[in-house]
């Protein structure tokens, strides 16, 4: 019965843990929110199985490895320590491990946990004049690269594979876009994006998360201040430092010994911080990112000056093209690129109009006069005459074809004066999906405007959507990640599942006897069952445990060698026979 002993210990101990804690806990076991578990004994059961002690051993920083090391030798964990392997279903209150928590580690122990540990560096900043420039180089780059996987993922997600990352075919398209520039920068830099909660996905594709559609609005300054921010706050637990910073990185390969894959990992962080500017090739840290590292905020005064200008301003040209002069505002080259094809990136970037890229424009929302408006405004050569006219034949074109919902049937309309547009989309088997049909001059359709607008759009009709009053709205296409706050508290994901574990130990005791006695009837153990009889008196009964059912115990009574049927509310107590 030692097994249940644990079992019950852990419950116990289940039951005095916070919701954040018992979140945190079933988040690093990897226990689906969905879990049937009634009480905390059905939690504690499943987290004391072989499998799921696995799962929680490679979380765990080097003290707590060495500490529960130690314990499983003999020496129980004490102090913080062993409150927080405690938190983590690992040992008893008293910092013994559970037999399954003993065997486990037993199984996995890692090498070199006797070894005295490399001394610890005080983080060190990065002095060289070269490293520093090389730094905020791969800041700005990877800032803007990063912003361009965004923009990328929101004309279309981007897809994964079974394993979670991205597929090849997408690496690809990151990279004939010019956002990145190897499949390798790829991967990365949506792992880094997807770290910090700018993207979010689902079981199929990576999504731009509203945070990270707002942050593509941002200076490029404050992008990276956001993103360095929420880095070092994703960092994993065991490369953190007690003042909030990291602890050095040459440590972070061994800061996790039950993880195998530790160096890997290690080597992937190591690598986003190098990237985002925190620390240098050498792994030194860059004067700006030090604060950072001590666990306060970025300097970014020291970043600043050595950041390229950002201009407000292009040149547009007759050809077709605008020029920025340098690093174009984020907001102004977000905008520019929803109406132009960015053709070059660089310290002076280049962009070419078109009528698909004006009609794409027009389609998300633009209209004539926004377009001249924007563009007046931020040129310093006027509106060239040939993008006037191409702006005003697309924006005409694209008013041909209105899509509307009728105010008394909720009908769907799609409504233009040309009758041959009208009979080209009335047969268009591409449609079929909308089910057009004809009316005296119109056609309609059940779908949803927005699903009909965007059909048309598709099948290359010059479609506008508009509202009651005949007026274009903008339709929003892109499909954003549920919003997720980057290491959001676990127990929200939780909160159902933990609600009912509470519900089910109001009558802790009661249930615990009851799995006590299902367990023994289960391995026709012999028993000694304590019955309270209607005198107040309490007596012994060895029993061969049997059958259980209708509130009621049924067992062979090893003495008077007779079966007998206890009620549940008469026993008090429980316990193996040696």
């Amino acid at each position: 019965m030692a097994e249940t002993s644990a079992q019950r210990a852990l419950a116990v101990s289940l039951s005095a843990l916070t919701d954040t804690e018992l979140g945190r806990l079933f988040d690093e076991r990897q226990i689906s929110p969905s879990s049937t578990w009634r009480d905390m004994f059905d939690a504690a059961e499943a987290l004391l199985e072989p499998a799921s002690v696995a799962r929680g051993l490679p979380a765990l920083s080097r003290d707590e490895a060495e500490a529960l090391v130690d314990a499983v030798d003999g020496e129980a964990a004490a102090g913080r320590v062993r409150a927080d392997l405690a938190s983590r279903a690992l040992v008893d209150d008293a910092g013994v491990p559970f037999p399954t928590v003993a065997d486990a580690v037993r199984e996995a122990r890692p090498d070199g946990l006797a070894e005295p540990r490399t001394a610890a560096r005080e983080p060190g900043a990065s002095e060289s004049a070269a490293s520093v420039a090389a730094a905020s180089e791969a800041a700005f780059t990877n800032a803007a690269s990063v912003a361009d996987v965004l923009l990328q993922t929101l004309g279309s997600p981007l897809g994964r594979i079974g394993s979670g990352s991205l597929g090849a075919t997408e690496r690809r398209r990151l990279v004939d876009a010019g956002a990145v520039e190897t499949p390798a920068d790829a991967d990365l830099l949506v792992g880094l994006a997807a770290s910090v909660g700018l993207l979010g996905s689902n079981d199929r594709a990576w999504l731009v998360s509203p945070a990270g559609r707002e942050w593509l609005k941002l200076p490029t300054l404050e992008r990276w201040q956001q993103t360095a921010v929420a880095l070092r706050d994703a960092l994993p637990r065991a490369y953190r430092s007690e003042n909030g910073g990291w602890i050095p990185l040459h440590l972070w390969a061994g800061a996790t010994p039950f993880d195998p894959e530790a160096p890997e990992r290690a080597a992937l962080w190591t690598e986003r911080l190098i990237r985002w500017g925190l620390t240098d090739a050498a792994g030194r840290i860059t004067p700006w990112a030090q604060p950072l590292a001590e666990g306060g905020d970025v300097d970014t005064s020291a970043l600043r000056e050595l950041l390229p200008p950002e201009v407000d301003r292009v040149y547009l040209q007759n050809d077709l093209t605008a020029i920025a002069p340098g690093p174009l505002a984020p907001h102004l080259d977000v905008r520019l690129r929803s109406m132009a094809t960015r053709e070059s990136r660089a310290q002076a970037s280049s962009y070419r109009f078109s009528a698909a890229t004006i009609g794409a424009a027009i389609t998300a929302g633009e209209t004539a006069d926004s377009l001249r408006e924007f563009l007046s405004g931020i040129s310093l050569t006027g509106l060239p005459q040939p993008l006037a006219y191409v702006i005003e034949r697309t924006a005409a074109e694209h008013g041909r074809v209105r899509v509307m919902t009728e105010a008394t049937s909720s009908l769907t309309r799609v409504v233009t004066d040309d009758e041959t547009l009208l009979r080209s989309m009335e047969i268009d088997q591409s449609l079929r999906s909308i089910a057009l049909t004809r009316t005296d001059d119109a056609l309609e359709s059940h779908v949803s405007a927005d699903v009909v607008f965007w059909a048309l759009t598709d099948a290359h009709y010059p479609a506008v959507a508009v509202d009651e009053q005949g007026r274009p709205r903008a339709l929003e296409r892109a499909r954003l990640a549920t919003e997720q706050t980057p290491g959001a508290d676990a127990d929200e994901t939780y909160a159902p599942l933990i609600a009912r574990l509470r519900a089910g130990a109001e009558d802790s005791d009661a249930a615990w006897l009851e799995r006590e006695l299902d367990q023994a009837v289960r391995a026709r153990a012999v028993i000694d069952v304590t019955v309270r009889l209607p005198d107040g008196t309490a007596r012994v009964f060895r029993l061969e445990a049997t059958g259980l059912g209708g509130g009621r115990l049924r067992g062979r009574d090893r003495g008077a060698d007779v079966e007998r049927t206890l009620p549940l509310s008469h026993i008090d107590g429980v316990a193996p026979v040696a």
